[in-house]
């Protein structure tokens, strides 16, 4: 029998040098926030350290200025008076680690992170399904690249060694162990005293390190660099913790004799249903898509799956569901000669606490709705019903987002107008919106009148300007449509026969380089 550990493991490292900064750019761009200034100023995240705030994280624009962690934010303003401060948010950054990490669990079960901003991946016996060892490097990079993440690799026997090559070798190591030893004594991990110790001894390599005598080193510096050491150059081995990933549930029927009678598959199918709810009951969870397997003696199989817009572990919505989707197939369930094995996998779930109904029956709204959208979904496909959700948004056609209905989450209340007040958007837009010819008695004021659609309109009324600006992220490369940059003047215009419209002009007269190439006027919407 072959020792697990005498296995010659590959493990590659991720190191994100800039990961505060890196994550509080992708979330604030993805929630339309912004850090009060343009993408490429200097950025700075502080914490209170002594009484004083202090420098913890900085991005690379800040470093070129010579801004780095450890100063204090009044050394840092006198440097750079443009510089943004944000707090640093140090449960945020181990919680995004961990995202990062789930992603790398499609190159590797074996993954674990090493805080505050490392990851390892065991790569052994699955790096040649990426090109091996290179390739697979290129690919994360290329991920986590994607997403905005500025990210250094290297890998290594040892955990440890691949990150120590990670963060502090300078280049792509050939010689895995004459690298490690060239390494300064900081990519021991050691406490911060027993780093400058070494240091102090004349000790700046891992090399001089590991070139005396054990017992010297712990008399001297402590057990905690020997073993470090030893970690290091693979002496000791040092297994990783990986993310723990629940196994999903699956359930299996087999018979000695093929199955072919209705009656006999659909009360085994109930039966596994059954199985699945006590399952789900005892980890307190509910699922969200359930596959059936029918295995038949000849060895054909039929697939079939079924999700729910809501966590359920009641077998009788989720069969109805299951009869609803045998009855879209466009080739009934022929089970031949019989099935020989059923199967049930629960490949999604989610969380679903114990919960009292009203003596009223008020709250069952939802459940009713959401049972109404899994058989509408089943029946005609999830992509034919699709549910309007609320977006963070100031620029009026991304405030909004259709996704699927068993997609998308409870229903988010809209913000509703105060009562007796007009609405301040129509409820329906025009994609893309409508060009028209607007005529105003100044060159920067309300329209006077406006053709559309070759009909001119006389402005009887308006209520305006509501000035939208651009995301300042999208300023100088615009969006696809070319408009990107430009701000909007939004006025409500009501015409001389009572029809109300949404316009806006796109554009300041100062933003264009030609005065005489004044801005263009669109038609966003009709008021009902």
């Amino acid at each position: 029998m072959t020792d697990v550990c005498s296995v010659k493991r590959r493990y590659l490292a991720l190191w994100f040098p800039l990961l505060p900064t890196d994550r509080l750019r992708i979330q604030e761009g993805a929630s339309a926030r912004t850090t009060s200034g343009p993408p490429d100023a200097p950025l700075a995240l502080t914490a209170k350290v002594k009484g004083a705030l202090r420098l913890s994280a900085t991005d690379a624009n800040a470093r070129a200025l010579g801004i780095v962690p450890g100063m204090t934010l009044a050394d840092a303003r006198a440097m750079h008076p443009g510089l943004i401060v944000a707090d640093m948010d140090e449960d945020a950054d181990r919680h995004w680690l961990q995202r990062l990490a789930e992603q790398c669990i499609g190159w590797s079960p074996r993954v674990a992170t090493m805080p505050p901003d490392g990851i390892i991946v065991d790569i052994a016996g699955c790096e040649h399904l990426f090109g091996g060892e290179a390739g697979l490097s290129a690919q994360a990079e290329e991920t986590f690249a994607a997403i905005g993440m500025r990210v250094r690799m290297a890998t290594a026997s040892t955990a440890q060694g691949a990150q120590a090559l990670a963060r502090h070798a300078r280049l792509p190591a050939t010689d895995e162990r004459q690298a490690l030893r060239g390494l300064p004594v900081v990519a021991l991990g050691l406490e911060d005293e027993a780093t400058l110790a070494l240091r102090r001894a004349g000790l700046k390599s891992v090399g001089d390190v590991a070139s005396r005598p054990a017992t010297s080193i712990a008399a001297r510096f402590g057990a905690d660099a020997v073993t470090a050491l030893r970690r290091l150059l693979g002496e000791e081995h040092a297994p990783i913790d990986p993310l723990v990933q629940p196994e999903p549930l699956h359930f299996e029927r087999r018979f000695a004799e093929p199955v072919a009678l209705q009656a006999s598959i659909a009360a085994c199918f109930l039966d596994l249903l059954r199985e699945a709810a006590r399952a789900l009951e005892e980890r307190g969870l509910g699922g969200r898509r359930f596959v059936l397997t029918l295995f038949r003696s000849d060895g054909a199989r039929h697939r079939l799956a079924i999700e729910t817009g809501l966590p359920t572990r009641d077998p009788a919505p989720v069969l109805r569901l299951f009869d609803e989707r045998i009855g879209t197939l466009a080739d009934p369930l022929d089970p031949g000669f019989g099935y020989d094995r059923i199967t049930l996998f629960l490949p999604v779930t989610e969380p679903l606490p114990a919960s009292q109904p009203t003596l009223d029956g008020s709250g069952q709204e939802a459940a009713a709705l959401a049972d109404l959208i899994d058989r509408l979904s089943t029946r005609l496909g999830p992509d034919s019903l699709c549910r309007l959700v609320p977006q963070d948004s100031h620029i009026p056609e991304q405030a909004q987002l259709a996704l699927p209905a068993i997609h998308a989450r409870s229903p988010v209340h809209w913000p509703a107008p105060p009562e007796g007040e007009p609405p301040l958007r129509p409820l329906f837009l025009f994609d893309p919106p409508q060009p028209v010819e607007v005529i105003a008695e100044v060159p920067d004021g309300p329209p006077h009148r406006f053709r559309w659609r070759r009909k001119l309109h006389e402005v009887r009324l308006y209520e305006g300007p509501e000035r939208i600006a651009s995301e300042w992220w999208r300023r100088k490369g615009g969006e696809a449509s070319g408009k990107g940059g430009l701000t909007r003047d939004y006025y409500r215009i009501e015409d001389v026969r009572g029809r109300r419209y949404w316009i806006f002009r796109h554009g300041l007269y100062e933003e264009k380089p030609d005065p005489r190439d004044g801005p263009k006027w669109y038609l966003h919407g009709l008021f009902a």
